[in-house]
């Protein structure tokens, strides 16, 4: 330990060291807990105050070691700025573009400046300070003519920052499949990065692609000068064959293809047997569509990949089928595979990885572990050691019912966690149903039983099975967020039944012998249909596995369809949240409504107009859970929070809007 004289003489040097480098930082800053895989450099830029990555670093912590913000004045948080989307100027212009779905843009911070995309696949740069707007830079998608992109239409989650010296760039995939590099203090394109600065994505595939099932949302990772690039795919039955998911690393420099990652194993590939009957050649879908995570010291990158083509049914595509609905570790430089471990065989329910995978290190039967924890739809927490791929706790292959329709063939066991317990329900038992009284009880039986209900892999079925936590439900991309101090993870997660059934196509739907079409259930009188809370964060001990404490998010005792039943209580909201770590406090983002910008033929979604619902951002003590501050706002966030050191103050930014609302990012601070 330091003689106090010698550590005061430090902590000065530091901070005159901060004051040349035009960097405030926040008490405890200087002594920042190090992140998971980070190199130095990305620690260091946290301990700074800055935001570099979607979820902080590629560890995807959502932690930042800032402490201006504390217990003791949460509650004087109010909004510092709000920072309106260009694209409304645009679409005011031209309304046949048609509304976004959501704003989901998690900005970066870096130097005093936020990097961020919008829902038409422009980037700004925005003053950290003022929020005024630096510059834009408009890839004029929505001029191409092909109407909306593919899922979910209009709708993007952010940018990825790369830096050598003073070469400094923002890298964004657009909703039409195209990979634009630009330079972060101009925002032009970098002309000797591909052609003029682009690549064409839906080029140089295995098979050629329509650019109306086959997209971009999430941002890619940048690890080793490598650009490690996903995609979303269409998950609908009616284009055969689906587009591949296939994972690829681009040149960060020059653009250059370096390497192809096959997430449908082909020809002699290690993995094709687990496609009987050569399906491997057609399926496709597979892909990475939400966010990745990545060890910057081992030169790894995580790939949650996704569900094969169709997705409820799969008798065309008999076997386990590697590398759907598996979490895959690839060297970034190479893209050789290093480990994999499949979360569900032969998939039948749309349980995609649904989040970036969280870098830990822990600490189990006094063994340090470099961990990497995966949550998922299913309410599961699969935990690995992510240089080997060992799971660090025992995972069980364990009998699940058959499937009773004709052709299907359900794996005979799936893989369950022994440790962490599931951190939602996964069923749709009489006791799972809402009972807030007893005839709401007794209603709520009566909907479950027209339909097939079991365990969590029971397979969809014609007459209709309910899904639980549901395929929208669960931990879904919202994620989790980290504390490397302590160990603890924290997860959100949402009860929302899905009725997955199983029917012929009509001739003009899908070539396929049958197809699965998802709708949501709702439940008695207005009110959700499986008992609260209806959304919540459950915080998990990584070093024993054990659930410390759940808090229901929401305010459902302010909503009208509580009314009348003697509800008191706060049971949450059956709506998506954010948590966000610091090292003196968790903050805790809900969104509202989300509205559906495209028809998809045969999908039975919830379609409901985007509205805020009773907006709030919360501040929790991260160790008990007790509600520190409730602030409320003049929106619901409608992507991921982050925070950040400007001017001397501790700043939280988040996106809201879309659909009929206007699209902004908001700004708070003391």
């Amino acid at each position: 330990m330091l003689p106090k004289n010698r550590e005061a003489k430090l902590r000065e040097a530091g901070l005159r060291l901060a004051v040349i480098l035009g960097v405030a930082l926040a008490p405890g800053a200087l002594n920042a807990q190090a992140i998971p895989g980070a190199l130095p450099e990305s620690t260091k830029a946290l301990a700074q105050g800055e935001w570099p990555a979607y979820a902080g670093t590629y560890a995807a912590a959502r932690y930042s070691p800032l402490a201006q913000i504390d217990r003791s004045n949460a509650r004087d948080l109010h909004i510092a700025w709000h920072w309106m989307s260009p694209d409304q100027a645009i679409k005011d212009a031209k309304p046949q573009i048609g509304p976004s779905f959501a704003n989901e843009s998690t900005p970066l911070m870096i130097g005093g400046t936020l990097y961020t995309s919008t829902s038409l696949s422009q980037v700004a740069a925005i003053d950290a300070v003022s929020g005024v707007t630096k510059w834009v830079f408009d890839p004029k998608v929505h001029e191409n003519g092909l109407g909306l992109p593919a899922n979910l239409g209009w709708l993007h989650r952010g940018v990825a920052y790369w830096r050598n010296g003073d070469d400094e760039r923002i890298v964004i995939l657009t909703a039409f499949a195209q990979l634009i590099v630009l330079d972060a203090k101009t925002g032009k394109p970098v002309p000797t990065f591909g052609t003029d600065g682009r690549l064409d994505l839906a080029q140089g595939l295995r098979r050629p692609v329509d650019r109306d099932y086959y997209t971009m949302t999430s941002p890619p990772v940048i690890v080793r000068g490598v650009i490690v690039v996903g995609s979303s795919v269409m998950d609908w039955w009616g284009h055969r064959p689906p587009p591949p998911g296939d994972v690829r690393g681009f040149d960060v420099v020059s653009g250059r293809l370096l390497w192809t990652f096959h997430t449908v194993a082909q020809g002699e590939e290690p993995g094709v047997e687990t496609w009987e009957n050569d399906s491997w050649k057609e399926t496709g879908n597979a892909n990475v569509w939400a966010p990745m995570s990545a060890d910057e010291e081992l030169g790894y990158v995580y790939l949650p990949v996704s569900a094969p083509t169709n997705d409820y049914y799969g008798g065309h595509r008999l076997g386990d089928g590697l590398y759907g609905e598996s979490l895959v570790c690839l060297d970034a430089a190479t893209g050789k595979k290093v480990w994999h471990y499949q979360l569900a065989h032969h998939g039948l329910w749309d349980y995609d990885p649904p989040a970036a995978p969280n870098l830990i290190d822990i600490s189990v039967g006094g063994k340090r572990i470099k961990a990497v924890a995966q949550p998922t739809k299913q309410a599961f927490l699969y935990v690995f050691d992510r240089v080997s791929g060992e799971p660090v706790w025992p995972i069980e292959e364990q009998p699940v019912p058959a499937s009773s329709v004709p052709g299907e063939r359900a794996s005979k066991t799936q893989p369950v966690p022994t440790r962490p317990a599931p951190f939602d329900i996964q069923s749709a038992r009489d006791e799972d149903l809402i009972d807030v009284t007893p005839e709401i009880h007794k209603e709520a039986i009566d909907i479950a039983a027209a339909y097939d209900r079991g365990g969590l892999f029971t397979p969809p079925s014609q007459r209709g099975t309910i899904l639980v936590p549901g395929i929208a439900g669960g931990g879904n991309w919202t994620g989790a967020a980290i504390d490397p101090e302590t160990g603890m993870l924290y997860v959100s997660t949402v009860r929302l039944p899905f009725v997955v059934t199983i029917s012929r196509p009509e001739p003009w739907e899908s070539t396929y012998d049958f197809i699965g079409k998802p709708g949501y259930l709702p439940g008695p009188r207005g009110l959700p249909l499986l008992k609260p809370p209806f959304g919540s964060i459950v915080a998990i001990d990584m070093n024993t596995g054990d659930q410390r404490w759940r808090i229901p998010v929401g305010r459902s005792e302010a909503m009208p369809w509580t009314q009348g039943f003697g509800i008191r209580e706060r049971l949450g909201l059956p709506n998506r949240s954010w948590a966000l770590v610091t090292k003196t406090v968790m903050i805790v983002v809900q969104a509202g409504y989300f509205g559906r910008s495209r028809f998809v033929p045969g999908l039975n979604l919830p379609i409901r107009d985007l509205h805020n619902l009773d907006p709030h951002l919360w501040v929790y003590d991260k160790t008990s859970g007790e509600m520190l501050a409730e602030i409320e706002l003049p929106a619901n966030a409608s992507g991921a929070p982050i925070t950040y050191m400007a001017g001397g103050k501790q700043y939280i930014a988040f996106p809201v809007g879309g659909g009929p609302l206007v699209e902004e990012l908001i700004a708070l601070t003391l």
